[in-house]
This record gives C-alpha cells, sequence and structure tokens, in this order.
C-alpha cells in the first residue's frame, strides 16, 4: 500500500472520529447542559442564519460574482416564491410557487 493510499485512508479515518464525537457530545451527559437564556434565544435563529447562508449566494451571485442582469430568472422566482410564502406560509406552496416562475423563464425563455 503506497504512503497515498495511507495518508487518504487515515484522512477518512480521522473525519469519521470528528464527525462521531461531534454528533454524540450532546449525547453523553445524562442531564440537560445549563445554558444561559441569551444563548437559547439566539440558537432559535441558528437554522434561518444556515438557510439563509446557503441560499443567498445560490440566488445573487453567477459564477463568483454578483448577478448583474434582471434577465435571470432567479429573481423574479424568489420574490414570487417569498410573496406566496408571506401570503399563504406554506413550504410547499412556496416551492412550487418559485419554480412555476424559475422553470418557465430559465428553460422556456433562455434567462
Amino acid at each position: 500500500m503506497s504512503a497515498e493510499n495511507l495518508y487518504g485512508l487515515a484522512a477518512i479515518a480521522g473525519l469519521a472520529l470528528v464527525t462521531l464525537i461531534a454528533r454524540t457530545f450532546f449525547m453523553l451527559p445524562e442531564r440537560e447542559l445549563p445554558m444561559p437564556d441569551w444563548l437559547k434565544r439566539g440558537l432559535k435563529y441558528a437554522p434561518l442564519a444556515a438557510l439563509t447562508a446557503v441560499i443567498a449566494p445560490e440566488v445573487l451571485m453567477t459564477q463568483g460574482a454578483l448577478v448583474n442582469t434582471l434577465q435571470d430568472a432567479r429573481l423574479p422566482a424568489v420574490l414570487c416564491a417569498c410573496a406566496y410564502y408571506f401570503w399563504r406560509r406554506g413550504i410547499l406552496g412556496t416551492i412550487v410557487a418559485g419554480m412555476a416562475v424559475y422553470l418557465p423563464l430559465h428553460i422556456g425563455w433562455g434567462w
């Protein structure tokens, strides 16, 4: 077995160990860990912040640069999806509304 293969296997084993420890860390204590109230309130916004961090660059950027034209199918799709969400508060309908605008613009008109 070559040195490269050994390094690769060691890296995989190390990453698996770190993942295992990180995911089981909160299951090890027998009782709930005490947290300050400000931290509990802040953790409520963590999923929204993570979702925004993933979606915003995908919508606002193309190949590492900001979108520089309004003829991008993602922009009207996001606006319609947001409008639907604020109107009905439904996740599935939001996805359907966004895709109903995005697909015709992107596939049909080539935006």
